[in-house]
């Protein structure tokens, strides 16, 4: 019970951690004058996935123990957040300062996502505990960690200046300090037998095998969408503000409050996993996930935060949420540990995050900026170069604001249906066989 409860607090934290500004960091980007690049800020967390997980993962598996390395990635982005948000304090915010020291954050927090699991199932094995049933509770509180640094950041009005990083570069010191108390993940002891093996590329070798091969393209596939509403949610839902007929609504007002009821449907989801998972294996619960997506992106399209029937539609697809990422994020995570040799866990989870939060989200951000600035920020270009900036407070023409909302609409429409196609394809292409277990 104690060792649950510590990784319980280190779960706690690391999501807090993150809660504290992503889904409100595209609001503060707007409000400084850097709205085409927020799509860039997301895309970045996957650009650095594309090689810092795969590192940090090799030196966790033989130099440096994973409790000790995850502190020290820990104080890295914190350090350097909180630079970012000096940068982003200046009177005039300027694009290098601030985007390279966001870079140098996210380059040390996004690989301590997958470590922090490694981390947890280490410390579960060693006690003799079953990750897949015993690992889903506490990962839960990571959930609850989360909403409650974006609650915090909603209504002390951190979400909408620079002062959302301050706060979780503070959370990031503390947590830089538990995880040196946490116990040890030793190194691999066996010597390597090769380079290949001593760099930590052997967790390659994984995409020789068919079925991971499949695995972690599709993974890659599927995150393409796992950023997309991170990025996005909050400026579609605050921009509601901005056009005619719909602004001053609570929803329009408290975006990050809105959003966090998908938290915590990820609260709940969390906890279908082992049954899911043991009962359905890992094919049926990804098909869910997938099918979860498309009615995500599909009811933002339907819904707004300011009409009876608009709001509720954006409160179920927060709710679809939970199963979205959940049922694809930790159970993907859960199904690496479970297929790979004990050599190369860390390094496994590395290419998992790779392929998710690195490649994934990289391109999916990326696409679903070029998409928003066609169909969205277009007509607000268009609007400024007619007739200036908006004022402070005022709206939209109705004519503008019937083609923003149009635009906004079609964008999630467009990512609902490549979360279809991808899930349809999964179907035919991704072989497994589950033998049921028993529930316990």
């Amino acid at each position: 019970m104690y060792i649950k409860t510590r990784l319980t607090v280190m779960n706690f934290l690391q999501y807090a951690v993150w809660g504290a500004y992503l889904t409100s960091m595209g609001a503060f980007l707007a409000n400084v004058g850097l709205a085409e690049n927020i799509g860039l800020f997301f895309a970045t967390q996957g650009f650095v996935s594309l090689f810092m997980p795969a590192v940090i993962g090799i030196v966790a598996d033989r130099w440096i123990a994973a409790e000790k390395l995850l502190g020290i990635c820990h104080f890295l982005a914190a350090v350097f957040l909180g630079a970012a948000a000096y940068m982003g304090a200046q009177p005039q915010v300027a694009f290098a300062p601030v985007y390279t020291f966001y870079t140098l954050s996210v380059a040390f927090y996004m690989p301590t996502i997958a470590l922090s699991n490694s981390v947890a199932y280490s410390v579960l094995r060693q006690n003799g505990v079953d990750t897949v049933s015993a690992f889903p509770p506490i990962r839960v509180f990571g959930t609850v960690g989360f909403i409650c640094a974006m609650l915090t950041s909603n209504f002390t009005g951190f979400q909408n200046t620079y002062m959302q990083w301050n706060f979780s570069a503070i959370l990031g010191l503390i947590l830089s300090v538990y995880c040196l108390t946490l116990p040890l993940c030793p190194t691999c002891a066996e010597k390597a037998k090769s380079l290949a093996e001593a760099l930590g590329l052997k967790a390659f070798a994984l995409f020789k095998e068919k079925k991971m091969a499949v695995f972690f393209i599709f993974s890659m596939l599927l995150g393409m969408s796992l950023q997309i509403t991170n990025a996005y949610a909050n400026p579609f839902i605050n921009g509601f503000n901005m056009l005619d007929g719909f602004s001053g609504s609570w929803g329009a007002n408290n975006a990050n409050a809105l959003i966090s009821l998908s938290q915590v449907s990820e609260t709940l989801c969390i906890l279908l996993i082992p049954f899911a998972l043991k009962r359905f294996g890992i094919k049926k619960v990804m098909l869910i996930s997938m099918g979860a997506w498309v009615l995500r992106f599909g009811l933002f399209g339907l819904g707004n935060p300011s009409t009876g029937v608009g709001i509720a539609l954006l409160i179920v697809s927060m709710i679809v949420y939970g199963v979205a990422f959940d049922f694809f994020n930790v159970s993907g995570s859960l199904y690496v540990d479970k297929e790979t040799d004990a050599s190369i866990r860390s390094s496994a989870q590395g290419v998992f995050m790779l392929m998710t939060n690195g490649f994934g989200a990289m391109i999916g951000t990326l696409g679903a900026q070029w998409v928003i600035n066609k169909l969205v920020n277009v007509h607000i270009a268009d609007y400024a170069a007619q007739y200036g900036a908006l004022a402070q407070g005022a709206t939209y023409p109705a004519d503008f604001s019937a083609l923003i909302e149009k635009g906004w609409s079609c964008s999630w429409f467009i990512f609902s249906g490549f979360a279809l196609v991808v899930m349809v394809l999964f179907a035919f292409i991704f072989k497994y066989k589950h033998e049921p277990e028993a529930i316990k």
